[in-house]
């Protein structure tokens, strides 16, 4: 196997980490208003990823990293093209992230208000915008021999690009409500768990389209691939397993199965194009065209392959560390110190 090809590997797995483990942090973001009724309810729900969801972003830089350094001229003509999408994810970003932290700095409604806004739609809009972008890959955009992109902004938004945000919005969904399933108690898991129901449903409808809208855009054959089948399957037990009272862990980790199956089938169907070019396919970057020097990916192989398991141990140590269900402090009504305690011990965990 040659280097690029290796590369194209990693960055594929980049990509299914991110959604997987920054997919269930989105779903909590956009549902936290949903299965919290109350202030202390939509703490508890931002408290189940405040240890995690700075540290899952960063698969999102590697990805872009990685990009930049093995496929240069991908990076370039994919960050040029979706240049106008990707400042609206970036803006997304810091709304979610500055929510996270300064939500809980007052009491004032209108100050909570606003960043519970701020919290549900960057976590709504990034993977709605990012699934855009990779449905994009696939389906095709206006590049010229040049491999500049000629289109405008609304040839990004193309049908099959909008179904496959949409895919990923609702399996993010399904995620992040299992994940609340798996780590809290009481009102907020009976809440999640009614959620999960519907949500389940709807993301088996999205998957089972993509995957028949999938293989009329590859056009090779109309049998789904193994990855694709794995993503409706694990989608379908997902939603099964969620509506179960004793099968939390598992139905996360169908959810997570279905984000990471349905991520991945995208690349399987891209390789070995990294960009199609819908004007013609002569003008298509392939891992072969856009691909850095053998030196420089001989060296961040050796890289990759130092940093790449320290990371998986950090990450398993850290939801090792945090595995104990979050729950509501006790009725605290009538008493305000104790009240002020609980919502600064909240602080502590960089979330409302």
């Amino acid at each position: 196997m040659h280097l690029h090809t290796v590369w194209f590997v990693i960055i594929a797995v980049v990509w299914i980490g991110f959604f997987v483990l920054e997919g269930f942090d989105f779903g909590v973001g956009v549902l936290h208003t949903i299965v919290g009724k109350t202030e202390t309810g939509r703490r508890v729900a931002l408290n189940t990823i405040g240890p995690f969801w700075d540290g899952n972003e960063v698969w999102l830089v590697v990805a872009g990293a990685g990009m930049f350094a093995a496929f240069p001229t991908w990076y370039a003509t994919m960050f040029s093209a979706l240049y106008l999408a990707l400042l609206l994810i970036l803006m997304a970003l810091m709304a979610r992230g500055v929510a996270f932290e300064f939500r809980g700095k007052s009491e004032n409604p209108r100050w909570r208000a606003t960043w519970t806004w701020g919290t549900t739609l960057g976590s709504l809009f990034i993977p709605l915008l990012l699934g855009v972008g990779l449905g994009d890959l696939l389906v095709g955009l206006p590049i010229n021999s040049s491999h500049d992109f000629t289109g405008n902004f609304f040839d990004l938004l193309t049908p099959y690009g909008l179904w496959t945000g949409l895919t990923i919005l609702g399996l993010c969904l399904l995620h992040g409500s299992t994940f609340l399933m798996l780590k809290t108690t009481d009102d907020v898991r009976k809440r999640a768990r009614a959620v999960s129901r519907p949500l389940g449903w709807v993301a088996v409808a999205l998957v089972l389209g993509f995957v028949i809208w999938t293989r009329i855009v590859v056009g090779h054959t109309q049998v789904p691939g193994p990855v694709e089948v794995l993503a409706l399957i694990a989608v379908i037990f997902a939603a099964r397993l969620a509506r179960s009272d004793h099968h939390e862990g598992l139905a996360f980790a169908a959810s997570a199965t279905a984000i990471a199956a349905t991520i991945g089938s995208i690349f399987i169907d891209l390789y070995p194009n990294v960009m199609v070019s819908s004007t013609s396919t002569a003008f298509n970057l392939t891992v072969n065209n856009a691909a850095s020097g053998s030196y420089a990916l001989t060296v961040m192989t050796v890289v990759a392959a130092v940093c790449f398991p320290i990371v998986l141990i950090y990450q398993g140590w850290s939801f090792h560390v945090f595995r104990a269900r979050v729950q509501a402090p006790p009725e605290q009504a009538d008493q305000p110190s104790a009240s002020a305690a609980s919502s600064s011990a909240a602080s502590s965990s960089a979330t409302p």
